[in-house]
């Protein structure tokens, strides 16, 4: 199955739409009934009147060996900044793996638990410590945070 029939059957669960509706829309909208029957053009038609419908594509997975942005600001702000100590050459382990263990060594004795992953830190005041010794840290080595 490609991708385009795999974002129409999407677009038909979200929508709420069941087979014999589907079927409709695809009669509607290329004269075919068929998924299977059509060209990629007119499954893209048949998605553009699922996007009319009210669909809205969900999401894109991060690419291939990229992982999807932290959900807080501030936790994104802590990764600008290790980037940027690494981009500057402060770092002897640039990269998300030194970021975890920059926390892990820097606060495991002044926390009661230190994550596995920076991401997975809620805790508003423990995400402001990371960010103030970060922000020494380029201070120290002259990288500047405009």
């Amino acid at each position: 199955m490609t991708a385009l029939l795999k974002t129409i059957h999407v677009a038909c669960r979200q929508l709420g739409l069941d087979d014999d509706t589907r079927r409709d829309l695809q009669q509607a909208a290329t004269g075919k009934a068929s998924l299977k029957d059509m060209t990629p053009a007119e499954q893209m038609r048949v998605l553009e009147a699922l996007k009319a419908r009210g669909f809205k594509a969900g999401f894109k997975r991060a690419s291939k060996g990229r992982r999807t942005p932290a959900g807080r600001a501030d936790l994104r702000f802590v990764h600008v900044l290790w980037k940027r100590l690494g981009d500057a050459g402060a770092l002897k382990k640039p990269g998300r793996d030194g970021l975890n263990a920059f926390v892990r060594t820097r606060f495991e004795g002044k926390w009661q638990a230190v994550p596995i992953d920076i991401d997975a830190m809620t805790d508003a005041g423990q995400i402001n410590d990371v960010i103030r010794a970060l922000k020494s840290m380029c201070a120290r080595a002259g990288v500047t945070l405009q």
